[in-house]
């Protein structure tokens, strides 16, 4: 782990523990996640700054000095706000910057009206930070009963973060902040985990599947109806050669995460002409509904078995119209495959991730499974190990649906269960069990109790059951016992038993009783011991014989 993901951690841990007191963690994990978004613009700003006057700056209250400085001066004002917000997009004025409320917090000076005007200033800067904060009520009591406490709050979380040095972190910034949050605090939540986050590993593993010979596309377009945090798309930006040109297009009907999303987009550097995000319900009205429609990929982990509407005016909805069913109202997770299947191009190819259960389960989802395995729609099928996701040990599936005609109609079954890293409170995955599946996933051949590759005659008859154990056998017999061997080392321990049983009565034996009762208890241990020794004599005797 490198030192910046420790200080992200430290600085989280921190940060939540001083706000656990007086909310839940679906509520401070915003604010956490905002304000981290607020310093990363802030010092972004700062570091622009010094670099657009070509200037040195050590620390950030260095590069905020240098800022105020040329900001102060009319002469130059204009053109710096402009030339920022043709860099960055956004601009803030220097005594709102993160590091100057820091230092104001510092001084007891501090007011939350001035944290709430960099909000309001971000958004109005651009189009793109619209309402990006709208979630983020610094005024609420949650934060505290009065004005002075809800002050000191914001205060000290702030304080923590501050700790962060954000130009240095590897990696998803965001993302590890989200998942590290879910996974230390997601008892507290109470919901599903992957309602709202996909673990790293199975991002890498579909991404990777979606990428396959097509890493080179210029312009690659990807969808997330269920987008969550935006993390799981954005790993595109690990697999494409291209990754500048990627556009990606995600939808999210809770709207505090669906700003997660845009604050993620940003922060990866993803081109604001290349986000294409949409706050809604995915499954009761379908978007996009404009050009372009269709995706060269579509990656989704929608919540599993959530609740719909099932309405039967769905049934002429043409993503759902030629499947002769709806799914129940008690499991979308159907609706959310055929919704992210609709929207595929005939090239391309989509993986989702969902329980088991839809591999198996009758009546109208048995009939959608049944027309999709006839279609030839269903690729592969891969068992994931269980307890990789937060806060939940259920085990899953990643189903590879493809839309090109396959004349043969096969499917290939890998089971990756075994495919995981034992972790204290949640399994992973690392890249050794990855490339296995991968390998696995490429070749599309029968591997010896962790792939095989179905017919599409076997899978008929096996009543267009998916269930992997039908197909994977992982069985593994025990040795044979060599009963030679056994005999063998029964006689050796009873030896011994016979030879320890020997010396404690001699041992007895050699003891004096200080009184009549307790001479007559060693006697009787001494007889009752002896008498086991004859029985046991006796008994293998008989054997013998």
């Amino acid at each position: 782990m490198s030192e910046s993901t420790k200080d992200l951690k430290t600085a989280l841990w921190n940060s939540a523990n001083v706000m656990r007191g007086t909310m839940g963690a679906e509520d401070y994990k915003s604010y956490l996640l905002g304000l981290i978004f607020y310093k990363y613009l802030s010092d972004k700003l700062l570091y622009s700054l010094v670099d657009l006057l070509d200037e040195k700056a050590n620390t950030l209250d260095e590069a905020l000095e240098i800022y105020r400085k040329n900001y102060e001066d009319e002469s130059m004002r204009n053109d710096l706000v402009s030339e920022l917000k043709h860099q960055i997009s956004f601009v803030l004025k220097p005594d709102l910057t993160f590091t100057a409320l820091i230092n104001k917090i510092n001084d007891n000076t501090f007011q939350l009206e001035e944290l709430s005007q960099g909000f309001r200033d971000i958004e109005q800067s651009d189009e793109t930070f619209k309402d990006l904060f709208q979630d983020l009520d610094i005024y609420s009591t949650k934060l505290g009963n009065t004005p002075p406490k809800r002050n000191q709050m914001i205060s000290n979380v702030m304080q923590e973060l501050s700790q962060i040095n954000i130009t240095v972190h590897e990696g998803d910034m965001l993302g590890d902040a989200y998942e590290y949050l879910i996974g230390e605090f997601a008892s507290d939540t109470g919901k599903k985990a992957g309602e709202f986050y996909t673990p790293q590993p199975v991002s890498k593993l579909m991404t990777q599947i979606v990428f396959n010979g097509k890493k080179d596309v210029s312009g690659f377009t990807i969808y997330d109806a269920a987008m969550g945090s935006g993390s799981l798309m954005l790993n595109a930006k690990k697999c494409s050669n291209e990754a500048n040109t990627v556009i990606y297009f995600g939808q999210e009907l809770n709207t505090s995460t669906y700003n997660l999303a845009r604050m993620n987009m940003i922060l990866h550097g993803v081109p604001v002409e290349n986000q294409n995000l949409h706050n809604g319900d995915t499954l009761d009205k379908d978007w996009p509904v404009d050009e372009p429609t269709n995706f060269d990929a579509v990656v989704m982990n929608p919540p599993y078995s959530a609740n719909w509407s099932a309405d039967k005016g769905f049934m002429t909805d043409p993503r759902f119209s030629m499947y002769g069913a709806l799914p129940p109202k008690s499991k979308a997770d159907y609706a959310f495959l055929l919704h992210g299947f609709y929207h595929l191009k005939n090239t391309g190819v989509m993986a989702i991730v969902l329980p088991h259960g839809v591999l198996f389960r009758g009546n109208a989802e048995g009939k959608i499974r049944q027309k999709l395995l006839e279609d030839g729609a269903i690729d592969t099928v891969i068992g994931m190990p269980a307890g990789i996701f937060y806060n939940t040990s259920i085990p899953t599936t990643v189903i590879i649906l493809k839309k090109k005609e396959r004349e043969k109609r096969d499917v290939l079954f890998i089971d990756a269960s075994k495919e995981f890293k034992k972790g204290k409170a949640q399994n992973t995955m690392n890249d050794e069990h990855l490339d296995k599946i991968l390998d696995a996933y490429m070749k599309r051949i029968t591997i010896d109790k962790f792939a095989y590759l179905a017919s599409f005659d076997e899978i008929k008859e096996n009543d267009f059951n998916l269930n992997i154990p039908r197909y994977v056998d992982t069985f593994e017999e025990e040795e044979p016992i060599d009963l030679g061997e056994v005999t063998a080392e029964i006689a050796k321990i009873t030896k011994e038993i016979k030879s320890s049983q020997e010396s404690l009565i001699e041992m007895l034996q050699e003891l004096v009783g200080n009184d009549d009762e307790s001479k007559a208890e060693l006697k009787s241990a001494i007889n009752n011991l002896m008498e086991e020794d004859m029985e046991k004599i006796e008994e293998d005797g008989e054997k013998s014989e």
